[in-house]
């Protein structure tokens, strides 16, 4: 009795054994943004694509988090409900100036591919005189341009850059969209809005990455 007690000890010791070692190797394997997960793990964006992210500019959508910088992971259905789903993110700068107001504007460099950015830049989301009291919560207001309109890659087209751009204006200056650009979204010059205005150059910006939730 004494012996088969041990036995299955022993027996229960090696089960234990071998199933830390699998969650052990299970833990230090790499996940890739394709790459179906249980749990959500974000892949910073590396290379020229980091080289975007500057001054600490934090995009938060729910459950996620700051995505800033990152490629959005497939897990949880994430691609599908930024794209479907979910509504204007956080837009948080901490050290924003509270007796400024500030531009924020979210684009599209790839449209319709990054391989064929024909439509460059494809204007999703566009405000002016943003407080920097807000700017420091992440609760924009500010007036509307444009309205928030979801990252929505068509499919087989690959990631899509999404940027967050974020300029001082300049006191005083009433920054309005032009016709021909209230008509269109895509195909938008930021250089010649913001030099139209003398935005100059982003105070923060940053992107994140995503694709068609299907690919």
């Amino acid at each position: 009795m004494g012996m088969e007690r041990g036995s299955m000890g022993l027996l229960a010791a090696l089960l234990l054994a071998a199933l830390l070692l699998g969650t052990a190797a299970r833990g230090a394997q790499a996940v890739w943004p394709d790459e179906p997960s249980h749990t959500c793990i974000f892949q910073s964006l590396s290379g020229k694509d980091s080289e975007f992210c500057r001054g600490n500019l934090e995009v938060i959508y729910p459950e996620l988090g700051d995505v800033g910088c990152t490629y959005i992971p497939s897990c949880h259905q994430s691609r599908w409900r930024i794209s479907r789903e979910w509504g204007s993110p956080q837009v948080r700068y901490p050290q924003a100036d509270k007796r400024k107001k500030y531009v924020v504007m979210l684009v599209d460099p790839d449209a319709p591919s990054r391989a064929n950015p024909r439509s460059r830049f494809w204007r999703h989301w566009l405000l002016t005189d943003v407080p920097g009291t807000e700017l420091r919560t992440g609760e924009l207001r500010g007036r509307v341009l444009t309205e928030y309109s979801r990252p929505t890659p068509p499919p087989h087209s690959g990631y899509h850059r999404y940027q967050v751009r974020l300029y001082e204006q300049p006191e005083g200056q009433r920054i309005i969209l032009d016709p021909e650009e209230r008509v269109s979204m895509g195909s938008w010059s930021v250089r010649s809005f913001t030099e139209r205005f003398h935005l100059g150059s982003p105070a923060a910006s940053t992107q994140f990455l995503t694709k068609h939730h299907s690919d």
